[in-house]
């Protein structure tokens, strides 16, 4: 299983909190399945509650909570030896469910779901075509500038600036700013990936 480079995993406390679920019998694909209910969380309450600002910080906490989960599910797998026959696709399809969850929750919180499930979709197409080059015998590419981790950076801070906004009292921009980079950002990731993709396969 390739993975994708990420700086938190090599620190002490990423490995520490591994270790600690791997002895209490935890599995890497419980992790990731919990990482699905943290991204339906985000997703339900921007979708249902994005005017009150506290629910704006859950929601936030949320992404994060779902990044770290599909961080130690890895780490599981990986560094504590626990793999499993199952392993790609747990780590694979929650990714693609937490995304569509937590950006079409955006898009209906910015009153834009159009926008929403256009971020969606192409966050899911940057996915496909990583995946894909996997498929065609090529080193999966992971290459941003909107890859997941950058894609949930930029709507933890739409939330967060949201939040400040109707604090405020003043209207909401945040939110559709950040959909709108992360929308043009994974067009643009897909693209990148989609020319490495045919590069490599030219010179096979």
């Amino acid at each position: 299983m390739e993975r994708r480079p990420i700086k938190t995993r090599s620190r002490n406390w990423a490995h520490q909190l591994s270790a600690a679920l791997i002895r209490t019998g935890r599995t890497p694909n419980q992790v990731s399945l919990l990482g699905i209910v943290f991204g339906l969380a985000a997703g339900a309450l921007l979708l249902r509650w994005a005017s009150l600002p506290f629910c704006l910080l859950i929601a936030a906490a949320c992404i994060q909570l779902r990044l770290l989960c599909n961080m130690l599910d890895g780490l599981m797998a990986v560094e504590g030896g626990r793999k499993s026959p199952t392993g790609d696709l747990f780590n694979e399809l929650p990714d693609r469910i937490e995304d569509i969850a937590i950006l079409v929750g955006a898009g209906y919180a910015a009153r834009c779901p159009a926008l929403g499930w256009a971020a969606a979709l192409a966050a899911v197409v940057t996915a496909y075509v990583r995946a894909f080059g996997g498929a065609l015998g090529q080193p999966q590419d992971f290459c941003g500038p909107m890859a997941k981790p950058h894609r949930m950076f930029v709507v933890t801070l739409g939330c967060l600036g949201t939040a400040i906004e109707l604090w405020l009292g003043r209207q909401p921009i945040a939110l559709s700013v950040a959909l709108i980079i992360v929308l043009a950002g994974a067009i643009l990731t897909a693209a990148r990936r989609t020319l490495h993709l045919a590069r490599a396969l030219e010179t096979k």
